[in-house]
């Protein structure tokens, strides 16, 4: 007798749920539905350089429908997720209801801001490509605005840029504004004798890539300062209003710019019950993936805390392997299952990490081996192009990222933002339609 198909619901298009279902998507046992707010995948490791005018969005994002193309066994559904109901194996979005026969919740993560709510209303958060577009238009009215005013203390706020955060997304970012600094403002603002100094990276830790070897962290701090960027460390950012940031040591700086790299919390799941949801707000999974007191429910990559796996009692590092691998396996245990045997536990294969400081500087540490230098920017372009979905995206972004870290002159740094009387004229408009 044939078994009937399993509705499989998965709620987010990052690493976790793309790769389970490039491994899912070929049995046809299975129905699967993904839904996410955005309708499209993109690549987190490379948004800073969207941020920072180097690489279009399009160059890291792929339309989910597009990667659907002629799947009779994959539908896309547009929407944020509201609630999760166990009992009734639905969730609700805020554009319907999707029913389900495994759910698997792949959200991922937001910026956490620790309960400073003055920071988390007017910082500027570095993780949709939403943000870093914002990031971008706000970064370039602000050299036109330091241009023009002839305020010395007002040019300060402009041109001084605060970055709170010293992983990867902070260091990849405080070099690359470094690099833009040095070889790019100079030329196109000549007002501006040097951008460089205005460079602030805090960090309440004690060294920068917290996380990485010791010769990483390192070689950071080095290249970093060389290129004229103030690193603080052993500082934690307090509170941020009035255009100036308040750091715990007392000191202040005048910035209209606070970009927040600096922690994550898990994306919120209402309807699982209290109980499953641990620190920074993950839920608590077994060596499957399977939600605590679920049969049917699971969680992936960031958003989960599996403390099963020997090597990682407290929990893996919420990096993109993680969900990658995570994924890849729960695919294979679904299967699994439907042919009646058991599943696997999940054990995660550290492959090391990387990060880039700056124009052929970075550090990668691998389980026995460090490199730094150009060999490790080498690797990691590399291995930052490889994964993206398109074969076009691979490509243009190849081509340029060569190109422009050979002419040091990208030319995408285009102010692009609807006028506010545009946005209200659009809006009085629907609300005419809809009356």
């Amino acid at each position: 007798m044939e078994q009937p198909v399993k509705k499989v619901v998965i709620v987010g298009g990052g690493f976790a749920g793309i790769n389970l279902i490039k491994k899912l998507r070929k049995d046809k046992r299975f129905h699967i539905t993904l839904v996410d707010k955005n309708n499209y995948h993109f690549f987190p490791p490379l948004l800073y350089q969207v941020a920072t005018a180097f690489i279009e969005p399009s160059n890291i994002s792929y339309p989910f429908r597009r990667l659907f193309q002629e799947e009779a066994n994959l539908r896309f559904h547009m929407g944020s997720l509201k609630k999760v109901n166990p009992e009734k194996n639905n969730i609700e979005t805020d554009t319907g209801v999707v029913e389900y026969d495994y759910l698997v919740l792949a959200m991922g993560t937001e910026s956490n801001y620790f309960g400073m709510e003055r920071v988390k209303a007017d910082s500027l958060p570095m993780k949709t490509i939403d943000d870093a577009l914002n990031l971008r238009n706000h970064l370039l009215l602000n050299m036109e605005e330091a241009v023009r005013t002839t305020d010395l203390k007002e040019k300060e706020k402009y041109l001084n840029i605060v970055i709170c955060g010293g992983g990867p997304t902070g260091v990849e970012l405080a070099g690359m504004l470094a690099e833009l600094g040095r070889n790019i403002a100079r030329k196109e603002y000549p007002e501006i004798k040097d951008l460089r100094s205005h460079l602030y990276l805090i960090d309440a830790g004690k060294a920068l890539l917290g996380p990485m070897s010791h010769k990483s962290q390192e070689e950071a701090t080095r290249v970093l300062r060389k290129l004229g960027v103030h690193v603080i460390n052993n500082t934690a950012v307090k509170d941020y209003h009035d255009e100036t940031v308040y750091l715990a040591d007392g000191r202040t700086i005048a910035t209209n710019v606070l970009i927040w790299a600096s922690g994550v919390i898990g994306r919120e799941a209402p309807g699982l019950p209290a109980a499953v949801i641990t620190r920074g707000r993950r839920i608590l999974v077994d060596e499957f993936n399977k939600v605590q007191d679920s049969e049917n429910i699971f969680a992936l990559g960031d958003l989960c805390f599996m403390s099963a796996d020997q090597k990682f009692p407290n929990g893996h590092p919420q990096l993109a392997q993680v969900a990658i691998q995570q994924g890849t396996l729960l695919a294979h245990n679904l299967i699994k299952q439907a042919n009646g045997k058991p599943m696997k536990a999940f054990a995660y294969n550290d492959k090391g990490s990387m990060a880039i400081i700056s124009k052929y500087k970075a550090v990668v540490d691998l389980p026995k081996l460090f490199f730094k230098g150009f060999g490790a920017w080498f690797i990691w372009l590399f291995i930052h192009i490889i994964p993206l979905i398109g074969f076009r995206n691979k490509v243009k972004l190849a081509f340029s990222w060569f190109w422009s870290f050979m002419t040091n002159d990208p030319t995408l740094r285009l102010i692009i933002r609807p006028r506010k009387e545009d946005v209200h004229s659009e809006q009085e408009k629907l609300i005419e339609v809809k009356s």
